[in-house]
């Protein structure tokens, strides 16, 4: 039987038993697509991010404040954008295109306009209808703001503790006390953001609505699509590097995945600012400690999130891609073969060595496996463990720190009249 005829499915059944797992687990993922690879990527990036953070988890409370939110963030992120843009948005915008332009929609502006197969007057319903997408689907980073108001008043509801110092089990004493008034003014703050946000979210929809029924025929709202769709070419038309950057991270566009609409880079940058704005607001509404807590740590797992992960990523790649083992599995632009592709490279790996291709395929597969691993890895030590670990034991040292000098103060309250007669006494000399 030529080689060419063995399946992948066959060629794992004589993989020896360690590799057996690791195979099929890569086999199903490609497998995957759409929902179902929302759900796997739901379920790992959520336990990646969640297990470092209950591991130096200070209380019932601050537990639940993190699984709220990492949950939450996780169903946001990886559901709303096919659930509402794909699903709600798209389908109820798109009704006014024919077929064929109906199809395109999903394919990020930056591209259609190098697309010559579209005439100006094609290219002049889509957008519209594009950037009427991106403006509703603003739910998502605007429900991400919200996330960290409802945690508070959830908190609150639950455990009946608004204070961070006592969320965060910093003050160890039994007799944790909540002042009704802080209690008050979290509540309050938390809602009139949550209904700050749905008014903003209405503008959007509006807005939306209105560049939907003129924005064909309006000068104007092509050149406000544009700004929203591919802010680069708007403002750096004669810096390339600029304007590409500009259009990757800061575009309201959703990306192509497969013909549906998912998740850009631009959009997550706006759920990190957008949401940012949020944790800040509900960290400070909370306390001090609360407030520099989160601006130790937010900005790391921000830049994270946002290109952190894809520089790691690609500098890994780019590492294993110098070494001979990796250079039929990683091509030049630093694209990893697929799964489906291994058992090609196999034969044609073990014709050159003298070799079987169940071993070959093993040592691809385990190659595949590794370019995936290792960041997996440093995601889970570095911006779950070690974040997570080293910003609440310096929330515990501030708060410690804090307390000593409370403490030095009452035992000497003569100190800060003496410092300011000091002072005084200075002024007087000058």
């Amino acid at each position: 039987m030529p080689i060419e005829s063995i399946s992948s499915s066959k060629i794992i059944q004589n993989l020896p038993n360690h590799i057996k797992p690791i195979a099929n687990y890569l086999q199903k993922q490609e497998a995957k697509g759409g929902a179902s690879l929302a759900n796997s990527r739901f379920i790992q990036d959520t336990a990646t991010n969640l297990a470092p953070k209950a591991i130096f988890s200070r209380s019932k409370a601050d537990l639940f404040d993190m699984s709220f939110l990492e949950v939450s963030e996780s169903l946001l992120v990886y559901y709303c954008p096919t659930l509402m843009g794909e699903k709600v948005f798209r389908k109820g915008y798109s009704k006014g295109l024919d077929k064929v332009l109906s199809s395109k929609v999903s394919t990020p502006l930056a591209q259609l306009n190098l697309d010559k197969s579209l005439s100006k007057e094609d290219l002049e319903k889509i957008k519209p209808v594009k950037a009427a997408i991106a403006l509703s689907s603003m739910l998502i980073p605007l429900t991400e703001f919200t996330l960290n108001f409802f945690k508070n008043l959830f908190t609150l509801k639950l455990f009946k503790q608004s204070d961070f110092n006592n969320i965060a089990n910093l003050n160890k004493t039994k007799d944790k006390k909540e002042d009704k008034k802080d209690q008050d003014k979290v509540r309050k703050n938390a809602i009139k953001n949550i209904l700050g946000a749905g008014a903003v979210f209405l503008g959007c929809i509006g807005m939306s609505q209105l560049i939907l029924k003129k924005g064909t025929d309006s000068k104007a709202l092509q050149k406000f699509a544009d700004f929203i769709l591919t802010p680069g070419d708007v403002l750096f038309k004669n810096n390339e590097k600029a304007r590409n950057f500009t259009n990757k991270y800061f575009s309201l566009d959703f990306a192509d995945n497969g013909g549906k609409l998912g998740l850009s880079h631009g959009q997550l940058t706006s759920c990190v600012l957008i949401g940012g704005i949020g944790y800040f607001k509900a960290a400070k509404d909370r306390g001090r400690q609360n407030f520099l807590e989160t601006l130790f740590r937010y900005p790391l797992v921000g830049f994270y999130v946002i290109t952190g992960s894809e520089l790691f990523e690609k500098g890994f790649k780019k590492f294993l891609q110098n070494k001979n083992d990796y250079k039929e599995i990683i091509d030049k632009d630093l694209n990893v073969k697929k799964f489906s592709e291994l058992s090609d490279i196999a034969q044609k790996l073990a014709k050159q060595n003298k070799t079987t291709l169940e071993k070959e395929f093993g040592s691809l597969v385990n190659k595949k496996a590794m370019i995936s691993a290792v960041p997996f890895a440093f995601s889970i030590g570095f911006m779950g463990l070690f974040v997570a670990g080293i910003s609440r034991f310096f929330t515990q040292y501030r708060y410690n720190k804090e307390q000593e000098k409370l403490k030095n103060n009452r035992l000497n309250p003569f100190q800060n009249f003496n410092d300011f007669k000091n002072e005084v006494g200075k002024n007087h000399l000058k």
